[in-house]
């Protein structure tokens, strides 16, 4: 019996070695950096003292490069450990967010409600007036500012999701029985500026761009209001967010709006919280789509991670368990518009590799 239990013993410390030389680095307690609000400092770390492996870096490069990416950067407890520009783009270069920038959207909706400007809870005519849907009233006050937050507004869908005056919001279902992408998440712009009787340039200036050291403008896209800055400040984002909404010791989003947001925000898409993307899910629902397909939207990604996803492959990754933001921007990287492609899934095998 001594012999059988002195096996079993040697075979538990092996396994527990093994456990711990295959355990990413990244899990480790180190204190989250956060850059300076101003100047080009930022601390890095390199791919050796993670215990990555080097030799899969170049064929990560060579991927993004194939791919038509312009930037890419990869956040450990905030310090950098990759930052990488391709054909032509720099760090000085701001790039466009596409539908990534619901996020920045979503955001300040939480600080302004966490300033006491308005409810999330409360119908969206309560700020912006009735008439702003051609809805029957009694249906238009069902749309609260939290259903256009989930993507379940009930609106439809007419102008493949552009338009957003009052004609082309027209009625499919009753305000949250129904899941469905929509560029009226806009619309939570114009409760924030009339909620706080602010631009909403200047309040998000105030409350987000400059509390965390962002660059870029927002500028008109057709009927949307799309986000355009460097690479690097669309990793402070991702690092303000990937921290739960605190940049250092200050709060600027509070950590019940941030998990809220980074958590299914409904039960018919599981996949989505507050315009962030949900990995690891048991089912998914697609953009300009309402089949629903089984699994992880990600399945070669980590199932804690939870996206902002924008048209031709702009990218923020945030994942908790590996204390890591990447960041990636460019053109379509198979010529294809969409916000999520097979792309994705290589990316993150050759990611995978790193560790």
């Amino acid at each position: 019996m001594s012999k059988y239990i002195y096996s079993l013993l040697i075979l538990f410390l092996c396994a527990s070695c093994s456990t711990e030389k295959n355990e990413p680095s990244t899990t480790t307690t180190e204190t989250v950096y956060f850059p300076p609000i101003s100047g080009t400092t930022w601390e890095t770390k390199t791919i050796a003292s993670l215990g990555w492996k080097q030799d899969a870096v170049q064929p990560l490069l060579d991927y993004l490069a194939l791919k038509n990416s312009k930037s890419f950067i990869v956040l450990v407890n905030g310090r950098i450990v990759m930052e990488n520009y391709f054909n032509g783009h720099s760090a000085t270069t701001n790039w466009y967010w596409a539908s990534a920038g619901k996020t920045l959207t979503a955001t300040l909706t939480g600080i302004a409600e966490q300033e006491g400007y308005l409810n999330t809870n409360n119908k969206v005519s309560d700020y912006i007036g009735a008439g702003w849907t051609s809805l029957p009233l009694a249906k238009e006050n069902l749309i609260t500012n939290k259903h256009l937050l989930a993507m379940t507004s009930g609106l439809e869908d007419i102008n493949n999701g552009d338009a957003v005056d009052p004609a082309s919001l027209t009625y499919k279902a009753d305000a949250g029985t129904r899941w469905a992408y929509h560029n009226v998440y806009v619309k939570l712009q114009d409760v924030v500026a009339k909620a706080t009787n602010q631009t909403w340039n200047t309040y998000f200036n105030t409350k987000l761009r400059d509390k965390i050291g962002m660059d870029g403008t927002w500028f008109q896209s057709g009927n949307n209001s799309v986000y355009a800055s460097t690479t690097r400040s669309m990793a402070r984002f991702g690092l303000l967010m990937s921290n739960k909404g605190k940049w250092k010791n200050t709060v600027v989003l509070n950590e019940n709006y941030s998990n809220a947001s980074a958590n299914t925000s409904q039960n018919i898409n599981l996949a989505y919280g507050y315009l962030w993307w949900l990995n690891g899910k048991a089912s998914y629902h697609l953009p300009q789509s309402q089949l629903q397909f089984s699994g992880s939207i990600i399945p070669t990604a980590p199932n804690d991670m939870y996206m902002a996803l924008g048209k031709n492959d702009q990218k923020i990754y945030i994942v908790p368990s590996k204390k890591m933001v990447v960041i990636r921007m460019g053109d379509a990287a198979d010529n294809v518009n969409l916000a999520l492609s097979d792309f994705d899934n290589i990316l993150w095998q050759k990611i995978n590799a790193l560790y």
